[in-house]
């Protein structure tokens, strides 16, 4: 391998003026490239190589949007860079750190190192105003600050009387993402039966790494230090079957879910960078070792998904230079949290159904979010039992972490990203919501106790700030102690398929309003968001996920040979009727897939929502059908 030493990884934000990144350049002449990386609406990185020497010639373009233009045909940026009004300019963002990505397959032959490109994130502007996730992100926590900030200098902190409102001179965010990710062999296969046996078992989790996948994880762990973000740990993860070895003794068959951590950061928009460079890292090592990664929320149907648990907190500055957590309370064994931190999950839990669509916008996310899982299924949280004992719920959606004898780790965990949801647009979101709720606690005056109380409210009993006819905490197992009727009349019904979700956003379009606050995230930017998922559903569906069904559909023919067997002829006479169901059109009836596709081509998607639904429900009984059929078979 390359020495390391050797390399430069990143330049760190605000220690280089434009002569010292220059000067730290020309020492690494094997950075060939510069790019700069705007962020779509989708969460889409743009990616160009831009010879250096452009980047010597002209620094200040690079950071005025002069230096490169895209249009709205290169960008998810639906309705808002149009055909006929495409131009999108980029603006590089000084304020964070820049990465280089370097390219392992092309050897500098004056260096003998990697070719580099220096990625430079950047904001996207058209129409002379900000439409990209990374400026959504900014602007919200801009907003915040400054509303935040304002509500205390007039109201003071809530249950903080020691504290002086005067006292307080800036807002500090912290936030961090966890990454789940499934590693596999190219071209093979493992079955589902194998993988689910193995998720019961639980014979993968926390189980020690071998081989290639020890090494891929180890050197991704290393890099990810070397890339300044600080790795706290890399593991195995609940799925995946123990490795299969060829006649020569070499791994033939990997199939493994890992975990990687890193530390968090004060400022979200160097987390959400973060996160994007390490799902970079993580499949470039993975692809050296010979091994693919996907970080698909859940590649493969009744095996564990990978989530990426998002953890966000507010801490508030002070003259004096120390930092306070907002969330955490003055006595941590007295109370759970503050009345801050009260007031931040009671905003998130009541905005929830308009900002779920950011969070789980495709189909793949929302197959994830099942029960059996550990995947999070209510709008709902968890405090604990007891403020002595920090809650272990993992059962419900976004739940209170504490350390008792750490007050600055209070923080709050979102348990519904998934590895593809944009993290940019998903924290402002849960910032601008958290917001609202804290801006209650301030100015409605209720105790911790009396906003305690609201949180725990039963349904149907009335609260000044969150719905009547929901509950919003919970400290039982949101699977084993509720039914489902139980848990849609509690929490609300979760939305099964994209439009479901997307329904959550235009029925309530008051939450849309105080989502939109301030203009940080604008409303047209959120309806351009909406547009693009609603796109992406309705060409998946027609042209991935209905012609995967059809080919499972057409693989599941008569294996059985002895036609005397009544039992075999009745099963796979069982079989055959599912799959004309599904996919064989007649003179009389059209097939399921068929009067999907319709649905959709119609713009009747309430009809299309409930045929994918019904569609998932009959692949899984033909599935299990042609299992039962196939096992009686010599």
């Amino acid at each position: 391998m390359t020495n390391t030493k050797d390399l430069l990884y990143y330049i760190p934000a605000g220690q280089y003026g434009k002569e010292g990144v220059l000067a730290l350049l020309e020492q690494h002449p094997e950075i060939k490239f510069v790019s700069l990386v705007g962020i779509d609406l989708a969460g889409n990185d743009t990616d160009e190589k831009i010879p250096m020497a452009a980047f010597f010639d002209d620094y200040e373009a690079f950071f005025e949007g002069r230096a490169v233009q895209t249009d709205g045909s290169s960008v998810v940026l639906t309705n808002i860079a149009t055909l006929n009004n495409a131009r999108v300019d980029m603006w590089g963002d000084p304020s964070v750190n820049w990465f280089v990505d370097y390219n392992y397959e092309n050897i500098d032959e004056a260096t003998g190192l990697p070719t580099g490109t220096l990625r430079i994130p950047a904001f996207l502007m058209h129409n002379y105003r900000y439409v990209d996730s990374r400026s959504i992100l900014k602007n919200s926590c801009d907003y915040v600050r400054a509303e935040l900030l304002s509500l205390i200098k007039e109201h003071g902190l809530p249950g903080m009387p020691h504290v002086k409102a005067d006292d307080v001179v800036d807002i500090i965010f912290t936030s961090a993402t966890e990454l789940e990710f499934w590693v596999k062999t190219p071209s093979r296969t493992v079955t589902k039966k194998e993988l689910s046996v193995s998720q019961k078992l639980q014979e993968q989790y926390w189980q020690r790494t071998h081989g290639t996948v020890r090494t891929a994880l180890e050197q991704a762990v290393e890099r990810l230090d070397q890339y300044g973000m600080e790795a706290e740990m890399g593991h195995k993860e609940v799925g995946g079957v123990k490795a299969k070895l060829d006649e020569d003794g070499h791994e033939a068959v990997v199939l493994e879910q890992l975990e990687i951590d890193w530390k968090f950061s004060g400022n979200p928009l160097q987390t959400a960078d973060n996160e994007l460079q390490a799902r970079i890292i993580v499949r470039e090592v993975f692809r050296e070792n010979g091994l693919d990664v996907t970080f698909n929320a859940k590649p493969i149907i009744g095996v564990a998904g990978s989530g990426e648990h998002t953890h966000f907190g507010v801490m508030a500055k002070l003259k004096s230079g120390k930092l306070l957590n907002l969330f955490s309370p003055e006595d941590m064994r007295k109370e759970s949290a503050s009345s801050l931190g009260i007031g931040a999950i009671m905003g998130l839990l009541k905005h929830y159904e308009a900002i779920n669509p950011f969070i789980s916008s495709t189909t793949d996310s929302l197959n994830r979010l099942k029960p059996g899982f550990e995947a999070p299924v209510c709008i709902v949280t968890s405090l604990g039992t007891d403020p002595s004992e920090p809650s272990r719920n993992r059962t419900i959606l976004c739940g209170l972490i504490r350390d008792i004898d750490n007050p600055m780790a209070t923080r709050y965990e979102l348990r519904s990203p998934n590895p593809y949801t944009n993290t940019y647009t998903a924290l402002a979101l849960i910032f601008i919501s958290a917001f609202d709720g804290m801006k209650y606690a301030i100015t409605s005056g209720k105790t911790q106790a009396q906003l305690e109380a609201e949180l725990s409210k039963e349904v149907g009993e009335p609260a000044e700030y969150l719905a009547t006819n929901r509950a919003y905490r919970t400290e039982k197992d949101v699977f084993d102690d509720f039914t489902q009727e139980e848990r849609n009349q509690m929490f609300g019904i979760a939305p099964a398929t994209v439009w479901e979700n997307i329904k959550g956003y235009q029925n309530n379009p008051e939450l849309v309003e105080t989502l939109a606050q301030g203009n940080a995230f604008a409303k047209d930017l959120m309806d351009s968001f909406i547009a693009s998922i609603l796109k992406r559903w309705k060409l998946v569906l027609a042209h991935r996920l209905i012609p995967s069904n059809l080919d499972t559909v057409r693989k599941m023919v008569a294996i059985h040979t002895d036609s005397r067997n009544s039992v075999d002829d009745k099963r796979f006479a069982e079989v055959n009727d599912l799959r004309f169901y599904l996919a064989k059109d007649s003179d009389d009836r059209k097939s399921l897939f068929t009067r999907l596709i319709d649905a959709l081509n119609d713009g009747e998607y309430d009809l299309a929502s409930q045929l994918q639904i019904e569609m998932n429900d009959k692949m899984e009984e033909l599935e299990a059908k042609y299992a039962n059929y196939a096992k009686n078979i010599f």
